[in-house]
């Protein structure tokens, strides 16, 4: 009797997710089926087509007050996230603020590539402390590599077959999924686990930049205000325990040497 194809397909796929693991700085397992170079370029791309597409419709901002705020926050943190990860320092880091004032939302893709929706700003009132935590939180999910773990979940979750372009001779049907998958990843939830790892590192790279930890728990209460009786998605794509804020407001705590020292320093 024949065998289904699909079975192969399955087996393929168990065997490819026992073969490729990384570990998270947290000493976490993480299934990895492209390699952080990888997603990077294929980020790089996704990010150019993106941005290319905002830009025909008239929604990346050009207010030099806006994009001057937001890049002098990037900066510092940027500068911090290098301190971290040598390696980060050969990035090409790029931040853009879109047009979408009912965006409370924020990403950064693999190899430094982000984007602020103009909703985060103007709907939180928010502040540049504030904003930082945002960042700061976003860069920590490319530090921790978990764009290329989003990758290689949505690889195996939504485009079934396809993932095994991915590890065959054809670098064009390579490119295009990984491009697709890399453009998913910024849209799919991250773990419970991923956003802890994100929440500890961000708050340390912004105090170390400068930037008030405390606020960290100011930004989690605005981000419950903003969406009435539906979170914003921000929240809604970043899921958590039910005792964030109280963490929040420990590891702020904790990283308050870093902030003033940082600020005695400036």
């Amino acid at each position: 009797m024949l065998q289904h194809p699909c079975r192969y397909v399955i087996i393929a796929l168990l065997t490819l997710s026992l073969a490729a693991c990384a570990t998270s700085p947290t000493g976490r397992k993480q299934l990895m089926l492209v390699s952080e170079d990888e997603a990077i370029e294929y980020s790089r791309k996704a990010y150019v087509d993106t941005v290319s597409g905002l830009s025909e419709e008239g929604k990346l901002v050009t207010d030099t007050a806006v994009t001057r705020r937001v890049q002098t926050i990037t900066d510092h943190l940027v500068e911090q996230a290098g301190i971290m990860r040598s390696e980060t320092r050969d990035w090409e880091w790029e931040v853009k603020v879109i047009d979408e004032p009912e965006q409370v939302n924020a990403w950064c893709m693999a190899g430094g590539k982000m984007a602020v929706y103009t909703g985060l700003i103007q709907k939180l009132n928010i502040t540049d402390d504030e904003l930082a935590q945002v960042m700061g939180h976003e860069i920590s999910h490319a530090l921790a590599n978990h764009t290329a773990e989003r990758m290689s979940v949505a690889m195996v979750t939504t485009f079934g077959l396809g993932v095994l372009s991915v590890v065959s001779d054809k670098p064009e049907q390579a490119t295009a999924l990984g491009a697709a998958a890399a453009t998913l990843a910024i849209q799919l939830p991250n773990s419970r686990t991923s956003e802890t790892e994100a929440d500890r590192i961000g708050i340390e790279l912004a105090a170390k930049a400068g930037y008030d930890p405390r606020t960290a728990v100011s930004l989690w209460q605005k981000m419950g205000l903003v969406g009435g009786g539906s979170p914003p998605e921000f929240l809604s794509t970043h899921p958590s325990p039910a005792n964030r804020q109280e963490t929040l407001s420990e590891l702020a705590e904790q990283m308050m040497p870093y902030y003033e020292q940082a600020r005695a320093t400036r």
